[in-house]
């Protein structure tokens, strides 16, 4: 019967009629850095903001899928809806992208592996900020290659959200999100849970999170709490040690809570928070037998930092300093901790009546064990008109080993303790074109990488992947991108990126990930609204990787939404594509999905 709804929904989304309301324009938006808010129309890097609307009418069902709709961005999931991603950008590992949740670290320093275990359901996310291409200067350590910031935000009023939903292979899921308050403090309240058997033998899974947020506003500025807890579950079908382990199992644990400061003194702005985060990761070789293999990870960053940006005749100057602790106790990597110590200064100015925009700017960073390191970088942009801009950046990055590439051992990997730090220079030159209805953007970057740190075996046969730097590897691309609201019912856009990755070193080697990238990648999407209260959005993926090949994925969402009322139909894998997108773990076929959400509004 569901699959049944789910053709009947689908084949009544292509049909256009009446239009809706246009959707907020991104012009408005401010991407939230370090020191300033830029606005995104004034950025020069390569920023990509996905709003709530497009997360509303998206057929994605966790924050790492609907990730895999931005060009550039390589996401290699194990199991479907949030159960576990590798996060990339252009080429790069996943140990190379910061994680951030409403600016708070959220990377973990066992394995990058675990950085995704975010306590927010995507349904409850107000945007996410993309910044493609290095970020270390702001941001430090494993903004190598990106930063992706998850934002959610409290509102004032008195409103309940409840929402269920269901789908295939036994798929249940419940959630509620409360919001109480004013507009002088206001409160969010988030819980959610999703159930499935899983779409083949051990692959169920049970997630579960909770997060609470609030808004405190005093004199030019505000205090925001938040805290959050994430568990998942799950049986590991072949997704580590080779696809012959077919009984692992896993249970994960993440939480997070910070206290975050914002305020303006005339032309000095001050931004600090102080923050904690634990992750907890129990794996068993085998299931049905714990006792053959087992490890239990227990780590904690603890942190604080206080950043300033100061207005003046010459521009605005930005000043940071942040400290972070990071403890790991596990039964196979021993008991290992760092402190990490970073100084961050950034300067922006203008000139050419403000046509021309230049920010250069450097961060030191002392690694306790690891020594010290230099991150300097430039962002240049010139505006030729309102809607015509050109831009280039350079930067330098440097990547700490985690304590996984560092220690860990098994029968089937084996850490390196005398791995060195991986670094590389990266830059871009792009042109964006916007105006009120259109986006365009081209650009092309490269990456020169050394002493790059990947796992590699002599040969598929052999047995165990061992940690080393590989020597150095030269990544280059490009990128397109065009989003375009036709009219008020009609949107489209398409992207592709190219990425060629060479390495002398890995040439004799089988490489486990930084050669088993997207050599090309294209996404369309086509979003339509009738009949005043239906959505219908499609999203069609083609992936080239390196070393899997090709194939063609089609998703599929129908939305009905009413005052408080809203209902939709999501086909995932619509054509029952068989894929992999990370070595040996076979993805789920087509998977439909029916769901609700009810808004109570509190008098």
């Amino acid at each position: 019967m569901m699959k049944k709804l789910g053709v009947i929904f689908f084949l009544g989304g292509i049909v256009v009629a009446q239009g809706q309301e246009k959707s907020t324009d991104i012009e408005t938006i401010e991407v939230q850095g370090k020191f300033i808010a830029t606005p995104y129309k004034n950025a020069n890097q390569n920023i990509t903001i996905i709003s709530k609307e497009e997360i509303h009418n998206s057929p994605a069902k966790s924050i790492d899928e609907i990730l895999q709709q931005v060009p550039g961005m390589d996401i290699r999931r194990r199991g479907a809806n949030g159960v576990q991603s590798d996060i990339a950008f252009r080429g790069s590992s996943f140990e190379q992208v910061l994680l951030l949740l409403n600016g708070i670290r959220m990377n973990d320093s066992q394995t990058g592996h675990n950085s995704m275990n975010i306590p927010v359901n995507l349904e409850d996310v107000e945007r996410i900020e993309i910044v493609k291409g290095p970020a270390a200067r702001r941001f430090g350590q494993n903004a190598y290659a990106g930063v992706i910031n998850i934002i959610t935000k409290t509102t004032p009023g008195k409103r309940v959200k409840i929402s269920a939903e269901g789908g295939d292979y036994e798929t249940y899921g419940f959630g509620l999100n409360a919001q109480l308050g004013t507009e002088k403090f206001s409160n969010t309240l988030q819980a959610n849970s999703t159930t499935s058997q899983g779409y083949m033998h051990n692959t169920d899974y049970e997630i579960r999170n909770v997060f609470y947020q609030n808004r405190l506003a005093i004199k030019n500025g505000d205090l925001r709490l938040q805290a959050g807890f994430s568990e998942k579950k799950f049986g590991a079908n072949g997704f580590y040690s080779s696809p012959q382990a077919t009984e692992q199992y896993e249970e994960m644990q993440a939480s997070i809570v910070s206290l975050a400061h914002q305020q303006t003194f005339g032309k000095l702005k001050l931004n600090s928070n102080v923050y904690w985060r634990r992750g907890q990761d129990m794996y068993v070789f085998n299931r049905q037998n714990p006792g053959i293999y087992r490890n239990m990870h227990i780590g904690n960053n603890v942190g604080g930092e206080v950043n300033s940006s100061y207005s003046w005749g010459l521009g605005t100057t930005g000043v940071g300093v942040e400290l972070r602790k990071e403890l790991l106790a596990s039964n196979n990597l021993g008991n290992r901790n760092r402190f990490v110590s970073q100084v961050f200064f950034e300067h922006h100015f203008s000139l050419l009546d403000k046509k021309l925009n230049i920010t250069p700017g450097i961060s030191w960073a002392n690694y306790s064990k690891e020594g010290n390191f230099f991150y300097p970088g430039l962002d240049v942009g010139y505006n030729l008109d309102s809607n015509n801009k050109v831009y280039g950046n350079i930067a330098r990055v440097h990547r700490v080993p985690t304590f996984t590439d560092l220690y860990y051992k098994s029968p089937t990997e084996q850490g390196n303790p005398d791995l060195l730090p991986e670094n590389a220079v990266s830059t871009e030159i792009g042109y964006q074109y916007q105006n009120k209805g259109l986006l365009a953007k081209v650009s092309g970057f490269m990456r020169n990488s050394n002493n790059s740190i990947d796992w590699v075996k002599k040969t598929l046969e052999d047995k165990v992947w061992y940690a080393q730097n590989v020597g150095k590897i030269d990544t280059k691309g490009i990128e397109a991108e065009l989003d375009h609201r036709l009219f008020n019912w009609l949107k489209y856009s398409v992207g592709y990126t190219y990425i060629d990755t060479k390495s002398k070193q890995l040439n004799d080697v089988v490489s486990r990930f930084v050669l088993d990238n997207l050599k090309h990648q294209f996404i369309a999407k086509l979003e339509t609204r009738f009949l005043q209260n239906f959505t219908n959005e499609l999203v069609y993926r083609y992936n080239d990787r390196v070393n899997l090949g090709s194939y063609n994925l089609l998703d599929e969402k129908i939305s009905f939404a009413k005052n408080d009322f809203s209902v939709y139909v999501l086909i995932n894998n619509i054509t029952n594509t068989k894929y992999t997108e990370t070595f040996g773990v076979q993805m789920p076929n087509r998977w439909f999905h029916i769901g609700f959400t009810y808004n109570i509004n509190i008098k």
